[in-house]
This record gives C-alpha cells, structure tokens and sequence, in this order.
C-alpha cells in the first residue's frame, strides 16, 4: 500500500498511525515510515494527544521528516502546542476536529498559528461523539460542523479539508459529500481509496463554464453591471476571482 501510495497523483498521502494501525501493529507501522513517499505533499497521522503512543510517533516523524503531521482528536489548543512543542522544524501541522469538544473550541485551535497549516474535519468519530445514528463514514448531516470548521479556517489564514466518505461502491454518495463541503468553502476532502481521487479533484475544480463566466465577471465594468441577465459588483468580482483561483488562473492584482 506504501509502495502504490507513492505513484498516486493525489495532492497529498497521508500515513496512518493511528485508527487504521492496531495496538499490537504501531510499532511496526513507525518502522516503515521510511518506505513513506508521495508525489506531492507526505503526511504522517499520529496518534492522538493523550495516548500511550503520540510521543514515539513524534520520534519517528523526527527520523523521516515528512512534510507535515496530522493531529487527530484535537480536543483544546493546549493539545495542538504540546504536538508543536515536539514538532520537528520545517513540519507543517494539519490538526483534526473530530469531537463535539473539538468543534466547540475550534476558534481558539485555529488561532495557535504556525506551523498549523489545515483544520480538517473528521466526521466519523465526530457522528459517535454526538451520537449521531450512522453506521457509515461521512454520511449524516453535518452542515453546522462544517461551516465552523470552514469559517475558523479562513479567518486565520488556514486550509479547510473534509473528512473521507467510507462506501467505495456510492461514488455519487462521494460527489454529493463533495459538493456540501465545497459549498461551505472547502478547499479538498480526503479520499480512502485510488478510485475516489480523479471524483473529489472533479468536485473541487472549476469547470470550464465556470472559469469563463468568471472571466466575464472581472472584465465587466466597475460598479453594477450586468453580466448574463445578472448583476454583478465589487462582491461579484472577488467571487469569481476565487473561482479562478481554484482554476489556478487567477493572480492578485493581475486579472
């Protein structure tokens, strides 16, 4: 799984350590660390703040030195600093909500600052901690969950990332998922198998109809106008500049 892992055209991998390692298996899962590659960005999940394990996965981090770590069950602040405490320099930080004490102080978790890169929203064990009735991953309703996270997110200047959805075999389960969470501002969701990728990066990309219409926007004129029977102005501008910048197209300043 390493190995495929590694030739993935995925923007990121992220090594488990933590849900998908079994106790008996962590040990062992840290010393293949050094198999670990990806074509973009490398991360590491470890294992929760708290637990027997957190500190030595940090350790192994320390001697692989992937681009960032993943914190999951990130329940206060004090938990992100304590992982940043022991943060080998040059990792970046991706931290997990995943509870309704995780949610409840996401402002403050998002404002610890660097190197907190992401806030990504982990809606499995978040559905057990509010004993929400779903047997799947990612399925239920999450919409209050998702907007805070989102919200934290972009007022300190980090990513927000979606959760996986669990059913392989319900791609159109996955688009919808997607399209909630890009809905609220995310900027990707993670993915659990090959077969999800090329979905998600489709949801998360601009179509050609879009990135046209938002290349009308920004050539309309100053002030109200309108564009395609619709009015547009300054707030309509700075929509479709953030369509292009999802496109890759867009540079501040530049149009």
């Amino acid at each position: 799984m390493l190995a495929k892992a590694a030739g993935l055209a995925a923007d990121e991998v992220v090594v488990d350590l933590e849900d998908g390692v079994a106790p008996a298996d962590k040990d062992a899962a840290r010393g293949r660390l050094g198999e670990a590659a990806a074509q973009g960005t490398l991360a590491v999940r470890i294992n929760a703040v708290g637990t027997a394990w957190w500190r030595g996965d940090l350790d192994a981090v320390a001697a692989r030195r992937p681009d960032v770590v993943v914190l999951p069950k990130a329940a206060s602040a004090e938990d992100v600093r304590q992982v940043i405490e022991l943060l080998p320099g040059g990792v970046g930080l991706e931290v997990q909500i995943e509870s309704a004490r995780g949610l409840a102080e996401v402002e403050r978790i998002a404002a610890v600052g660097a190197p907190l890169e992401a806030l990504v929203f982990g809606p499995g064990d978040f559905a057990a901690s509010m004993g929400i009735p779903v047997l799947t991953i990612g399925s239920g309703t999450f919409d209050y969950a998702l907007a805070r996270i989102s919200v934290a997110a972009h007022a300190y200047g980090l990513q927000a990332i979606d959760g996986p959805y669990a059913d392989l075999r319900d791609l159109n389960g996955l688009r919808r998922a997607a399209g909630i969470a890009l809905g609220h501002g995310y900027d990707g969701k993670w993915v659990v198998h090959p077969d999800q990728i090329a979905p998600v990066n489709e949801a998360f990309t601009p179509s050609a109809g879009e990135v046209e219409r938002a290349r009308r926007i920004l050539a309309a004129e100053d002030g109200a106008s309108l564009v395609d029977g619709e009015m547009v102005d300054v707030a309509t501008k700075r929509m479709a500049a953030a369509v292009l910048a999802r496109a890759d197209e867009w540079v501040p300043g530049g149009g």
